[in-house]
């Protein structure tokens, strides 16, 4: 007994001390620039417009640019810019389109869970991973189903998947790799590919299993659940995956309050946009450095992206609606962490 208080304390204390911690990753402050203005330029726009709820859905491509990695070449920011484009298009896309049936819904996201973790597991692609690809789709699941518009918002967001890619080849250009930072990039293991098969496979299991039983308990559209499942599966151990559910929950639990705070004010389009874009700049900012003070503001980001539109009505109903959501799905995603710890001996077992 003494022993098992012992680790726990242990624990307790490495999970708070890194809740506090910022890691020496920081992003060039050119990138954060450039990142800002893809996540907030469609907004912009969209207000100008009268078309605020829209343009948000471009907001989401513009997250593309947070793929972009400083440490390497041009040709391999290319390629990496190309990639999460296509991804995400392809996921939002069939978020959209399947989202007239629970069950076909369900299934497509376990497909495009399955595909974005395999691929980027399969390529070594560093965090965020999986985790924006699998953010889209469940965004898109959260929109009313409506065949006639499926074309336009499935544009709105390849408009703002290619805003980022030439913001970021202008960044490129701009500031092109040096030979120390290409020789001090951080090296990747690629994982033999069964294990990334059935590391996909498990992770597809629990966001889209996760999401299935959230709307089979009737949860008010629970596209929170498995976005929060598949961020604590970002943990490359089991310890890894610990940390990130507490954090998880304690950023989520912050940021939901700065969600809060951000309606109960009754923002009109212009101040959502600017909101959107110091949000997205802290989000890049802080996403390589510490992941509990990047869900803080994740968070609201995500909420005025899937429920700018109702979040002035029932405020405090969404929030606490959004909380419990994310509740459910760390735990879901914790459970997917042992499960994985178990049937995969590369997963890393760290004490």
């Amino acid at each position: 007994m003494p022993a098992l208080l012992t680790s726990i304390s242990h624990l307790a204390r490495e999970t708070l001390r890194e809740l506090f911690t910022l890691s020496d990753r920081k992003r060039p402050p050119g990138l954060l620039i450039m990142a800002t203005i893809a996540m907030g330029l469609p907004v912009l726009i969209g207000s100008a417009c009268g078309a605020f709820a829209t343009s948000s859905m471009g907001c989401m491509g513009g997250m593309v640019i947070l793929y972009l990695r400083p440490r390497t070449s041009f040709a391999v920011r290319l390629r990496s810019l190309l990639l999460a484009s296509s991804g995400f298009i392809l996921s939002f896309t069939l978020g959209l389109v399947s989202n007239y049936d629970p069950l076909v819904s369900t299934l497509t996201l376990a497909a495009t869970a399955f595909m974005a973790a395999l691929i980027c597991r399969s390529n070594a692609v560093l965090p965020p991973a999986s985790f924006f690809f699998v953010l889209v789709a469940c965004v898109a699941r959260a929109i009313p189903f409506d065949p006639a518009l499926i074309l336009t918002r499935a544009a709105v967001l390849s408009a703002g998947c290619f805003g980022a890619l030439c913001l970021g080849l202008v960044f490129s250009i701009l500031r092109p790799a040096t030979a120390a930072e290409l020789s001090d990039a951080p090296v990747t293991d690629k994982p033999q590919f069964l294990d990334a098969l059935v590391e996909s496979a498990t992770i597809a299991a629990f966001v889209a299993g996760g999401y299935h039983f959230a709307r089979l308990i009737h949860l008010d559209n629970p596209y929170w659940v498995p976005i929060s499942t598949i961020a604590i599966l970002q943990g490359t151990s089991l310890r890894a995956v610990w940390h990130r559910k507490v954090h998880r929950i304690l950023g989520t639990a912050i940021g939901m309050g700065l969600a809060w705070l951000i309606f109960r004010s009754a923002p009109g389009p212009w101040t959502l946009s600017v909101t959107i874009m110091i949000l997205g700049f802290l989000i890049e900012s802080l996403v390589t450095r510490n992941y509990a003070l990047a869900v803080i503001f994740i968070t609201p980001l995500t909420v005025i992206y899937a429920d700018a539109h109702s979040a002035y009505n029932q405020t405090e109903h969404l929030i606490l609606m959004r909380f419990v959501d994310s509740m459910l799905g760390s735990v879901i995603g914790y459970l997917g962490g042992l499960t994985l710890y178990l049937i995969r001996p590369a997963f890393v077992r760290k004490a």
